[in-house]
């Protein structure tokens, strides 16, 4: 669930020349008749956050789902590494919106990641073992503390950060994040912000992040996709939220 394997248009077969990125050409999903997008043409560049974007029922959350493989779509996904040669499917890394499980049980964040890493049955080995590796992993996103606390007893930012960390493990191409800090409060939101940042820039992934908060997205994005079963505008945050029908969509804009 935790790891898989978006300039709009691809106008030009040199877009991704020289940098490394995910090309996602000629999307599209049916589910019988009725269409939940198509046409979807984007370049993710490595280094960048993508941020999608559009009302409730736009095919947002379906699109991460296609390219992750979940769910049947037309179209094809290819990753491009910085020589510009071809090198097949990114290794992907994805957050869901959030978690579901019995916040009764006693398991712990460690017990979490044993049992994500590992093909063996969690019991059958010592968590010393993968110990370092998990600290590791939880340091990306200032966890580490973290690492013994049981999941029912996590925070909403919290939970997710581990969740994240989870993601990074191995390290992604392309990183997918479907409204990760919805609930979450104003601190844990700041603090996924300043963590996804970081690792953009040190990491050099391309992410493609679905929110509805839009100041957000204006503080943070590279690039904006107004998705409504097909795109409707992308560009850079200012382009896209001048758009009218961005303005048709979501009224004022900040």
């Amino acid at each position: 669930m935790f790891k898989s394997f978006l300039h709009h248009g691809a106008n030009s077969a040199d877009e991704c020349a020289k940098v490394c990125c995910t090309k996602i050409k000629n999307f599209g999903v049916k589910v019988g008749n009725l269409t939940i997008f198509e046409n979807v043409n984007l370049h993710v560049h490595c280094g960048q956050l993508t941020a999608l974007i559009g009302p409730n029922g736009a095919g947002k959350s379906t699109l991460l789902k296609a390219i992750l493989g979940e769910v049947e779509h037309t179209g094809e996904l290819n990753y491009v590494d910085a020589k510009n040669q071809h090198t097949g499917n990114p290794i992907i890394g994805y957050v869901p919106q959030y978690l579901t499980f019995d916040v009764t049980a006693p398991v712990s964040v460690i017990d979490l990641f044993m049992a994500c890493l590992s093909k063996n049955p969690v019991w059958l080995f010592s968590s010393k073992k993968i110990r370092k590796r998990v600290v590791e992993d939880l340091k990306r996103v200032r966890a580490e503390h973290l690492i013994e606390r049981r999941l029912g007893a996590l925070s909403g930012g919290e939970l997710q950060r581990i969740l994240l960390a989870l993601a990074l493990d191995p390290i992604p191409d392309l990183l997918l994040l479907d409204e990760p800090v919805s609930g979450v409060d104003q601190n844990g939101l700041d603090l996924f912000y300043e963590i996804v940042v970081e690792l953009k820039a040190n990491e050099d992934m391309a992410i493609i992040l679905i929110s509805h908060d839009l100041e957000q997205v204006a503080k943070h994005a590279d690039q904006v996709i107004l998705l409504d079963k097909k795109i409707l505008a992308a560009g850079t945050p200012e382009e896209v939220f001048s758009n009218e029908k961005m303005k048709k969509i979501f009224g004022t804009i900040i």
